[in-house]
């Protein structure tokens, strides 16, 4: 008999222990599904990953791939030049614009055809005119993708048609590669953009395209950002949303239900990761004579603020940095990973008010449905080890 009763305060005390929340992760957010075969959840400002399922499986993209192709054209080609329609671009298979052989048109023009109309005669024309040849814009797409840190891409064409096997990217890859292209504001401009007129030349009115993106139209906030698909990569989607100066942006690869993933994961940063504002540029550094060169928010779940700590790492007065105005650093560490370096400054320095740049640490967060099944999993081992540590003479008592 005092076997059961062993056994019954045994359960119950591994009962309260199953049942009781986790010290290091109080208040954690749930587990969320996803249709997907890959996804990914990243906060635009910081670079974190707040979810991630496959994130760095290479897979298919479709016409994600022209995320890329808007970002490379907007950083180094002139968005008023004109774009010629050549015989490679002129009736591209796919999604087109229908532009006509030999016709031009301005590059900041032709770039919403290419983001709102997924237009792949227009990914072929704007890859010509800026790479000089459609292999010339591949290879700067791929040396892009390296200085980002998309360990997991690999690009062969301008547009995300099912052209050969090695065309591939990852979620996260995707999702590092959105956030920085957010970050330029034609870019953003373009992406949000519902409808837009251009003129055209061979008709007497003016192209119109409206936006494929339906999540502009179905989640509050929503301004971007590409929609694709093809037989063999699928559905594939790449959504941002914006609230109270908070930008998310949600990758799915292969996802048969992509506008309801979309929405949920959307809500889920919203909800469960707000960016909080850690340093403000100018703020005093104690013990220090400079001040802080740079603002610095970052999404935080509740309880994760008493895990972040700084470390403050003052210049040595005798080098050159020190007489050109730098004061030292700010580093920020989550769980004791380092999440962001944030430079002190003299506050008369000239730096302090050229310093405007915001790095990606593109730190992943640590999954916590893994954090919670490793807890879980503790439990019931525990249990498993109690009952078998019972013998069947003790049970027959």
């Amino acid at each position: 008999m005092k076997i059961k009763v062993r056994f019954i305060l045994m359960c119950s005390m591994l009962l309260s222990l199953l049942l009781a929340p986790l010290a290091q992760v109080d208040a954690a957010p749930p587990g969320i599904h996803t249709n997907a075969v890959g996804a990914s959840l990243i906060d635009v400002e910081s670079g974190r990953i707040l979810y991630s399922q496959k994130g760095d499986t290479p897979m298919r993209i479709a016409s994600l791939t022209k995320i890329m192709t808007a970002i490379i054209s907007i950083e180094q080609g002139n968005l008023n030049d004109k774009v010629k329609v050549t015989k490679t671009a002129f009736g591209k298979e796919g999604s087109s614009i229908y532009l006509k052989l030999g016709e031009e048109m301005r590059l900041h023009d032709m770039l919403y055809g290419l983001m709102l109309r997924s237009g792949n005669d227009a990914a072929t024309a704007i890859a010509e005119h800026i790479g000089g040849s459609v292999d010339g814009f591949v290879y700067l797409m791929n040396e892009k993708a390296k200085m980002l840190g998309m360990d997991h891409s690999h690009f062969t064409n301008p547009s995300g048609l099912d052209e050969g096997e090695g065309h591939r990217s990852s979620p996260n890859d995707m999702a590092k590669l959105t956030a920085y292209a957010l970050k330029n504001n034609v870019f953003q401009d373009i992406v949000s953009t519902k409808l837009k007129k251009v003129p055209n030349p061979n008709e007497a009115w003016d192209y119109s395209w409206l936006n494929k993106n339906k999540m502009l139209s179905l989640f509050e906030g929503a301004d971007g950002v590409k929609t694709g698909y093809t037989k063999l990569a699928k559905r594939c989607l790449v959504s941002s949303a914006s609230r109270n100066g908070h930008q998310l942006a949600v990758v799915t690869l292969n996802d048969p239900d992509d506008w309801g993933d979309h929405g949920r994961l959307l809500q889920y940063g919203f909800t469960y990761f707000p960016l909080l504002t850690l340093v403000n540029k100018g703020d005093a550094v104690e013990g220090s004579t400079g001040v802080v060169g740079r603002t610095f928010s970052y999404p935080l779940a509740e309880g994760e603020a008493q895990l972040l700590t700084r470390k403050v790492t003052l210049a040595d007065p005798a080098t050159t940095s020190y007489r050109l105005g730098e004061r030292g650093t700010i580093q920020y560490l989550l769980k004791n990973n380092l999440i962001q370096t944030i430079p002190i400054y003299d506050k008369t320095s000239p730096l302090l008010q050229v310093d405007s740049q915001s790095t990606f640490s593109f730190q992943k967060s640590e999954p916590y449905q893994a954090t919670l099944l490793s807890h879980y999993g503790y439990v019931l081992r525990m249990l498993v080890r109690e009952l078998f540590m019972i013998s069947e003479s003790e049970w027959a008592d």
